[in-house]
């Protein structure tokens, strides 16, 4: 399972970017789809969860509460996170992650390409 992530770039802080991840590949079902985070220096941290059936709960770091919105389009295995208010210390490399099930149920936990944001003061 692939996953190819895009939306990061330069934004002044206070501003907003949307990113998105895509999943590809032998895929049955997805349980969850994820953002991680990992600023030079530091360690990759989780930004935000969704679970991908139901009602679609979320999960958030107390960093980022109020700001970030992560969703999701089942149909289209993709992930979104729509950032506002970018501060700074938001700047990082971004991962999407997914975990869920092939065809044959194997599981799977993929990981996507980062893709940088830079918030500039």
């Amino acid at each position: 399972v692939q996953l190819q992530a895009s939306g990061g770039g330069l934004v002044q802080a206070g501003g907003s970017l949307r990113l998105s991840c895509a999943a590809s590949g032998s895929i049955f079902s997805i349980s969850a789809m994820a953002w991680y985070r990992q600023a030079p220096g530091k360690e990759r941290e989780l930004v935000a969860i969704i679970i991908s059936s139901g009602s679609g709960s979320t999960n958030y770091a107390d960093s980022v509460k109020g700001r970030f919105t992560i969703s999701r389009d089942n149909a289209k295995n993709t992930v979104y996170l729509q950032m506002n208010s970018l501060k700074p210390e938001d700047t990082a490399d971004y991962y999407c992650n997914a975990a869920g099930r092939t065809p044959t149920f194997t599981t799977f936990n993929s990981w996507g390409q980062g893709t940088l944001v830079t918030v500039s003061s």
